[in-house]
């Protein structure tokens, strides 16, 4: 079962756990002070932090820090493979600049009950420079000591070496074609020397920017010259869940129909969110949706990232005959960063029979789910098929991480990044 509390006598291995996260699962908060933290394409907040190799393109990192005094914080970036493990390399072999640098943007909180230090970074830039494509990760950590990990990020650059044609399908199998969505792609290595494509080229496949249930590929269908197929029925099969559950709090004073009361005091917000159930069950309705994300927004006229409040907001889940599962119930989405912060392991409240949970919420829109954890702590699966159901008509945004290995290389190199909709081409749809 997925656990999130550590005992006395497991504080050692609590010690060494944390520097494995880091490195093999990235997007990882270490100080509890730490909130709302966003990483995307400049000028995008729905967009993943993808940015093209030797381009001017840039990426925007902002974060808050509760205790609302300024600290001194740093950054660096690492190259990892396709799988986020380690690369033998130097880090001047894939960056060029300095080692770390000091995130210099930063304003405390104005016009906000609650007291906070927001800090803003825009790279890279003469810095900090990635020279190779690849999976990176973003390191955040205090006064230039790089073991006082803040926290860190995952982020990717790409080279343009390879091309991808792919499409949504609905399955034939008659287990899967209702609650299933098949990912069916092409690749074109063109003039990148693959001899081996096995052993040379990896696909990874994301739903939703999702990494705890992406799938990865690495034998395709067919091999034609330098065309790779991938079409096979059960390789890239992906539970299509439905749409996501949305949480308007752009205004803490004009509540939306999501949330049922309000007990606000002179220092807090506190909100109540409708309690949410099972809807495995329910009839399908399409509506559109931001697949999981959080959109720092306000309806007031103010700058949603150091004018904009926080709540203690309250979410109730009532099971299916008020019986617990057998696993740890979890929010999923940006808003509690994907099931891995402080929070998103709901409690189960035997005498009213429903799970619930407080999460400290920024004002913006939310997108978020219900799933049940399976696998281990380090690298734990959420499954929203009892929580969510899954309907193959969903609209799921799905990325595919093309890599390259040159025979005897020492890194995964990321040559394409090709995100669908599963809807595209779909009649009725555009």
């Amino acid at each position: 079962m997925y656990k999130r509390y550590i005992t006395g006598g497991a504080m050692l291995c609590f010690l060494f756990s944390v520097k494995a996260l880091a490195q093999r699962e990235p997007d990882r908060i270490f100080h509890p002070n730490i909130k709302t933290v966003q990483l995307n394409p400049y000028g995008d907040q729905t967009a993943y932090p993808v940015i093209k190799l030797n381009s001017n393109d840039l990426l925007q990192l902002d974060f808050d820090d509760m205790d609302g005094d300024i600290k001194n914080y740093y950054y660096n970036i690492e190259l990892r493979n396709a799988d986020w493990s380690e690369v033998q390399m130097g880090y001047f072999d894939y960056a060029k600049g300095y080692t770390n640098q000091r995130i210099s943007t930063y304003r405390r909180s104005s016009q906000t009950l609650t007291r906070y230090t927001h800090y803003q970074l825009t790279f890279p830039g003469r810095d900090i420079v990635p020279v190779k494509a690849g999976n990176y990760v973003l390191k955040v950590f205090l006064d230039g000591d790089t073991s006082q990990l803040a926290f860190t990020k995952r982020f990717l650059v790409t080279d343009a070496g390879i091309l991808v044609s792919a499409q949504v399908q609905q399955p034939f199998g008659q287990q899967d074609f209702r609650s299933r969505q098949k990912v069916q792609f092409t690749v074109n290595t063109g003039r990148v020397n693959v001899s081996y494509p096995q052993q040379q080229i990896k696909v990874v496949i994301l739903q939703n920017n999702r990494w705890d249930n992406r799938l990865q590929l690495t034998k395709p269908s067919i091999v034609r010259n330098n065309i790779l197929e991938y079409n096979t029925e059960k390789d890239a099969l992906m539970p299509a869940m439905r749409e996501w559950r949305w949480l308007d709090l752009t205004s803490f004073r004009l509540l939306s129909d999501r949330v049922r009361r309000q007990e606000n005091t002179n220092t807090v917000f506190d909100l109540y969110v409708t309690p949410d159930f099972s809807r495995n069950t329910e009839r399908y309705i399409y509506y559109k949706d931001y697949n999981g994300i959080y959109a720092a927004l306000t309806n007031e006229n103010v700058n949603p990232y150091w004018n904009a409040d926080y709540a203690t907001v309250h979410f109730t889940y009532k099971p299916p005959g008020n019986r617990p599962y057998n696993k740890d119930l979890i929010i999923i989405g940006q808003i509690t960063n994907y099931g891995t912060d402080e929070g998103a392991r709901m409690k189960w409240n035997a005498q009213q029979g429903l799970y619930e949970t407080t999460l400290q919420i920024k004002q913006g829109y939310y997108d978020y789910a219900y799933a049940l954890a399976e696998g281990t702590t380090t690298a734990p699966l959420f499954v929203t098929d009892e929580t969510e159901g899954n309907i193959w008509e969903t609209e799921n945004q799905y990325t595919l991480l093309v890599y390259y290995r040159e025979l005897g290389g020492r890194y995964d190199r990321l040559m394409n990044v090709t995100t669908i909709s599963s809807i595209m081409n779909r009649p009725g749809h555009f």
